[in-house]
């Protein structure tokens, strides 16, 4: 039997967002394949505070902060924060240009709270409303703290909502020679939401760091997501899985896609390519 690293994002993929309990079918899928050889690692956005819930399943390791942070069997092999030169000019032209942000570290997440005050000032706008209620819950479940906790500690990513794409013209041209700006598009309360990512890393990149420290080839990787932050994994794994729930434009990257997050879609795949 050929032995196969498997990638799972967890965000609309192992979980529903925002969630940290993936269904019983999910996991018993991964001890299945653990049982069979395989090696099964988080792969995903997720700060390692962000994922630490997780943690409590049997799994050979996990890939945080998109690609900046690898623990491989226990073993960290990769660490790559920002600099604090790139995350304070970062910081700052975010803020310069009415971009809310969300820095990333390792042992939390802290936002700008005059995101919540300019939702609340615009209440009256339905929209605005149900979206201030998701980003509460959103916060709790995942324990984004106020960026007034924040205390200089390395950043690895920064998460953005934007009230325009004009609002991100200026921080592209100032940051883009350094970062990767990964943006999800406008959502379904016309925010433009997305990721800072530094460019010297990426999840494919994470993907082919696993694969080299375990000895096994990029050609037996599998991964599996659902939004266009997981473009790179899918790409560099030799079979690249889009969940049913997912992006449309990642769908039609994608070697194959699978049933819903909600539809038992981590087993129906682990089961259609024999990884069980």
């Amino acid at each position: 039997m050929k032995r196969r690293v498997i990638f799972l994002d967890i965000d609309g993929t192992l979980t529903e967002p925002g969630r940290n309990e993936p269904p019983q079918s999910a996991l018993w899928a991964i001890e299945q394949a653990r049982k069979a050889g395989h090696y099964v690692f988080l792969c995903t956005g997720r700060n390692y505070d962000m994922l630490f819930p997780l943690l409590q399943y049997d799994l050979d390791g996990v890939v945080g902060s998109s690609g900046g942070y690898i623990e491989c069997r226990g073993e960290v092999i990769y660490d790559c924060p920002m600099t604090q030169r790139q995350a304070r000019k970062a910081m700052e032209v975010l803020a310069d240009n009415g971009v809310f942000r969300t820095v990333e570290c390792m042992d939390g997440s802290y936002t700008d709270e005059s995101f919540k005050a300019f939702l609340r000032e615009h209440a009256g706008e339905g929209r605005n409303s149900e979206l201030l209620r998701w980003r509460e819950q959103i916060e709790q479940a995942l324990h984004i703290l106020p960026m007034q906790a924040y205390r200089g500690q390395p950043v690895y990513k920064i998460v953005f909502m934007s009230p325009s794409m004009a609002a991100l013209a200026k921080p592209r041209e100032v940051l883009e020679k350094e970062f990767a700006f990964c943006i999800q598009g406008e959502d379904r309360y016309g925010f433009v939401n997305g990721e800072i990512i530094n460019r010297q890393f990426d999840k494919g990149k994470a993907v082919e760091k696993v694969c080299r420290h375990l000895g096994i080839s990029v050609a037996d990787a599998v991964a599996i997501g659902d939004s266009m932050n997981d473009q790179e994994m899918l790409m560099m794994a030799g079979l690249g899985i889009c969940m049913a729930n997912g992006s449309e434009q990642l769908k039609t990257l994608a070697d194959d896609i699978c049933p819903a997050v909600q539809e038992n879609g981590i087993r129906a795949a682990f089961e259609k390519y024999h990884l069980l």
